[in-house]
């Protein structure tokens, strides 16, 4: 293998990187959003759960925007065409992560019951909604995505949105992610809310983990009994970035459990996925929330490195010509593009990761509603 096509391969395990940092950080806030009417019954208790995410809602957003950012940079084929297909469902996306910001600013400005109900709505469908387009997404491009290039090398859509949001595999993946995102939300609060707070997060947070688990087998079942995509010939990892040229694509029922047929080994990622869903809400019934937050850290590593695999090396495969399928090998940048953006990325992500750690331990321990409700600054 040459050194492009080790440089695409490199940028793809560095893109499943940050698809986890999204899932784990900013699912973690999204979950305490989707769960701040339910722990929280009255204000002083909703504004102590907003408070615990407070310092670092805006912090885990750059997750987020790395992901999208390494797609448009080290996969600008992949980003056009996905952004493009799913154009209607993104901004949808981004509607909901815009209300977010302006819920925290302006929720606590005016004193009154109804404005503020108002906003831990906004906070609901901004916690809830963008955390099931994210899990729906992986779900649409495991069942093929309806879109062909032509001669030119334009790209034309040939299926209507609506398909990908009322699509039932797409629906069951987003809710999966959505339970991750709760487990994570809850065992957050868990860690820096005192009672009542800890136990209705104790309990929702149980109840995810469960569903998580169930969800996760049935989809692998689902997986299992469906049409998926082998690239069958061509597919040189060293090869231009043209998705018109260079291979042929065959679909095949169980397709995409392919590679752990072939290498069953592979397997133990999947079943690592499940010890996780199903002990993290033991730890949590025994009371140690530290243990069951990395297991869900664990957990959303191990159900995204279970559909890489699966797919690789396929980004998004073509349900209309699926020898246009979008991969790691002919969607990427050049080689100089790839380099330049490694030398940052060896920069930038370890220094990412230790001011988050830095800010998590500066801002550990228990977060009062006493001394929130008495403290003006506070959200």
């Amino acid at each position: 293998m040459d050194s492009y096509a080790l440089l695409k391969f490199f940028w793809a395990g560095i893109l499943c990187v940050l698809l986890m940092g999204v899932g784990i950080m900013v699912g973690m806030d999204m979950g305490v959003g989707t769960l701040l009417r339910f722990v929280g019954r009255n204000d002083g208790e909703r504004r102590t759960a907003l408070n615990i995410i407070g310092p670092h809602w805006d912090g885990n957003q750059v997750w987020f925007i790395l992901g999208g950012g390494a797609i448009f940079a080290a996969f600008p084929t992949l980003y056009a065409t996905s952004f493009s297909v799913f154009y209607v469902v993104m901004i949808a996306l981004l509607f909901s992560m815009i209300l977010r910001p302006v819920a925290f600013e302006y929720r606590s400005k005016v004193d009154n019951r109804a404005w503020k109900a108002s906003w831990d709505w906004v906070f609901l469908i901004s916690g809830f909604l963008p955390m099931f387009i994210y899990g729906a997404a992986f779900g649409n491009v495991l069942e093929g995505v309806g879109y062909h290039f032509d001669w030119t090398g334009q790209y034309h859509q040939d299926q209507s949105f609506l398909l990908y949001l009322i699509n039932p595999f797409a629906i069951l993946c987003g809710i999966l992610a959505v339970a991750l995102s709760v487990y994570q939300g809850g065992t957050m609060l868990m860690l820096r809310a005192e009672e009542p707070i800890y136990g209705r997060a104790r309990r929702y947070a149980t109840r995810a983990g469960w569903i998580s688990a169930a969800l996760f087998a049935l989809g692998g079942f689902w997986i299992s009994h469906t049409v998926g995509y082998v690239l069958d010939a061509g597919g040189d990892p060293g090869m231009v970035a043209d998705p018109l040229h260079g291979q042929h694509v065959i679909r095949v029922s169980g397709g995409w459990l392919t590679h752990y047929a072939n290498h069953p080994a592979l397997w133990i990622v999947p079943l690592a996925g499940i010890i996780c869903m199903i002990t993290g809400p033991v730890f949590l019934r025994a009371d140690r929330p530290t243990l069951a937050w990395w297991t869900g850290a664990g957990a959303w590593t191990a159900t995204i490195s279970t559909v890489g695999i699966a797919m690789f090396p396929f980004f998004m495969p073509c349900s209309t010509r699926p020898d246009e399928s979008l991969t790691i090998w002919n969607s990427s940048a050049s080689a100089y593009g790839l380099t330049c953006m490694l030398v940052v990325a060896a920069l930038f992500v370890p220094l990412i990761l230790t001011y988050t750690s830095w800010c998590f331990y500066i801002m550990r321990g228990k977060v009062r509603t006493a001394d929130v409700t008495h403290d003006s600054h506070s959200y």
